[in-house]
């Protein structure tokens, strides 16, 4: 919507401030889990309220062409108080080229959000996910920074074609990588840190008849050195990268979404860790069911394998075989009694622990292979 808003070229100072968008959100959460922690002390006391999510957005057109955009995100899941500091989630200048009736042209300037998979540009909104929590097995909690955005350059293009749209963005510059990827890496007791590298990613959308169909294909190349003062673990490099194929079918009442992804991790170079590559493999299968007009519930599952050529993790000696995969049946509900209020439940029944956030639960040996979570949670925006 944002992107549509033009005034004139020479436009007017009290005209520009007509094109000032102001918008936010919140959200807050409960997690209950009978067995392992999810966002904070969940297995205990009745639950974790650790699961918070804050944000505020501000745009501006100056030019019919220029469009002026940031958004500031606070956010905890788990973890210390410190980490719902806020933070830059975007801010950008970007220019259109081109932009007639028949295709969009433009380029982006500065922290963008990453094209990846259908959920990850608008992943901290309450309000645009299918459910409390995306799909883990693509969308990561555990190393979100990694996907979140990228510093650098982005450029976007759209097709109106005779029955559908066609949509391509490729971004280049240094992705962000921060202390959950150190974390997840188990990396985090040494003394390093990671530096972030050049990196691309890019997404080819194309959507037939109105939305009825929608078809994704997303890859990206993301790539970071650790710097390391002593000689263990040394210095060393990370390489990620991930393809996923993602599609959607759309009726009145109900969509049908899956999305099968493909990540090659790779960590090279360190004094002492051996050289190690591996391929994980993950996909899920979702159902929406609209009803009443402000009412929806959902049926998910969720498949999730670190290591495509170990995917019970019995060739796996740093912890126990369940951490290695996860698979997840999920089943929601929420309710939109206003359009600026949502209310929802989610329930989950996990086999595996892939996912499960390492800053909740530091001694993987202690956690359990089967488990439950409970999930409710409460949205604004305005």
């Amino acid at each position: 919507m944002l992107l549509t808003v033009a005034v004139p070229a020479q436009a007017e100072p009290g005209k520009v401030l007509d094109t000032l968008q102001l918008h936010g959100f919140l959200s807050q959460a409960l997690v209950i889990t009978d067995d392992n922690d999810f966002f904070g002390p969940s297995s205990d006391h009745g639950g974790s309220l650790e699961f918070t999510e804050i944000g505020a957005n501000v745009s501006l057109r100056p030019h019919e062409d220029v469009l002026l955009a940031a958004q500031v995100l606070s956010r905890r899941a788990g973890g210390e108080r410190g980490d719902a500091e806020p933070k830059l989630d975007y801010g950008l200048i970007d220019y259109q080229l081109q932009s007639n009736q028949q295709r969009n042209i433009g380029v982006q300037l500065g922290r963008f959000k990453n094209p990846f998979g259908f959920y990850n540009q608008t992943r901290d909104v309450a309000f645009t996910r299918p459910g409390i929590l995306l799909p883990q097995s693509i969308y990561f909690d555990r190393t979100r920074s990694l996907a979140l955005s990228g510093d650098g350059l982005s450029i976007y293009h759209e097709e109106r074609l005779a029955h559908g749209n066609l949509r391509t963005q490729f971004g280049f510059g240094r992705s962000r990588v921060e202390q959950d990827v150190d974390r997840a890496l188990g990396l985090e007791p040494f003394p390093g840190e990671f530096k972030p590298d050049t990196s691309a990613i890019g997404q080819i959308r194309y959507e037939h008849d109105g939305g009825r169909i929608i078809t994704a294909l997303s890859a990206a190349d993301a790539n970071a050195d650790y710097d390391s003062p002593g000689t263990f673990p040394g210095d060393g490099k990370f390489h990620f990268q991930p393809w996923v194929f993602s599609f959607q079918y759309n009726q009145e009442l109900w969509s049908l979404t899956a999305e099968y992804a493909i990540r090659k991790l790779a960590l090279e170079g360190f004094n002492g860790i051996e050289d190690r590559e591996n391929i994980g493999e993950s996909w899920y299968l979702q159902y929406q069911r609209r009803f009443h007009d402000d009412w929806q519930w959902l049926v998910r599952y969720d498949h999730l394998v670190n290591d495509r050529d170990d995917p019970t993790g019995k060739n796996y000696t740093a912890g126990p075989d369940h951490s290695q995969f996860a698979r997840d049946w999920t089943f929601g509900l929420q309710w939109t009694p206003t359009p600026r209020i949502m209310l929802a439940g989610e329930y989950h029944y996990i086999d595996g622990t892939g996912w499960l956030p390492t800053q909740d639960n530091p001694e993987p040996s202690d956690t359990d292979r089967y488990w439950n979570m409970l999930l409710f949670q409460v949205a604004f925006r305005f």
